[in-house]
């Protein structure tokens, strides 16, 4: 791959879109999850605690669920360098939308607008009442559960708290997953950073860009099922190359 190439094309564009996974936030320190390294890799029981009708039904699964929490790494990672890359990228009004993957909210820590990430699996730095639908910051409610409270409820209704993350047996947004699409499709550019687009709905953003007519950029460590109709594809690390292919 040519950086030179790559980045006279993202100079050219009027509407670059990106999609970011989990490989972007590793160099931040937060693990994936289906890699060797990953969470439910080393720990399959982490797995139960993202499944919406364990978390329901079990108070025992809630309050290992918040001691969880406590310990996220969302809490103390930093934004790297290839998160930086693309808040410069919206800044020089290139960037058209950022879908992502993941719930860190490192993209806005970066400096990327809220209006133009989509968090397509939600967010960790916010709680919903499963009852009420109103909406907390977690650090506070974290705060109760280092005060004592194993299972806080909603100080609302009373309702079941949890993260305000898509979890496994729960619903995807449809109008959060119809603003990627169509956002995907508007592109000119879709750049596709640390995923292995396999997890769908989201990963036929891809395809939906191609078909538009927009040049595939592929970041990744591994391959990945679109790397055939991309025209560019990259294996460096992330937080190396991107500041490079996105640079004026």
């Amino acid at each position: 791959m040519e950086i030179d190439t790559v980045r006279d094309w993202v100079n050219a564009a009027q509407r670059v879109v990106m999609l970011t996974g989990a490989g972007i936030s590793t160099e931040s320190g937060i693990p994936d999850f289906r890699g060797p390294q990953g969470v439910w890799t080393k720990n399959p029981l982490a797995e139960k605690l993202s499944n919406i009708h364990y978390y329901m039904s079990d108070p025992e699964v809630r309050k290992a669920s918040w001691q969880s929490r406590l310990e996220h790494p969302a809490w103390e990672a930093k934004p790297n360098a290839g998160h930086l890359a693309l808040a410069a990228l919206e800044r020089r009004g290139k960037l058209h939308a950022l879908i992502t993957q993941n719930i860190d909210g490192l993209h806005q820590m970066a400096g990327n607008s809220p209006e133009k990430v989509i968090e397509v699996h939600g967010t960790v730095r916010d709680v919903v009442c499963m009852a009420c639908g109103a909406l907390t910051p977690t650090l506070a409610t974290l705060d109760r559960v280092r005060a004592g409270e194993e299972d806080p409820p909603c100080v609302d209704c009373g309702g079941i708290l949890k993260s305000a993350t898509i979890s496994f047996g729960q619903a995807l947004v449809p109008e959060v997953i119809d603003r990627a699409m169509n956002s995907a499709a508007e592109a000119d550019i879709f750049f596709a950073i640390g995923t292995s687009l396999q997890v769908y709905p989201i990963a036929g953003a891809l395809p939906a860009a191609h078909e538009a007519g927009a040049r595939i950029i592929i970041v990744n460590a591994q391959p990945t099922p679109f790397d055939d109709i991309a025209e560019a594809v990259c294996r460096k690390p992330i937080g190396t190359v991107l500041p490079q292919l996105l640079a004026p």
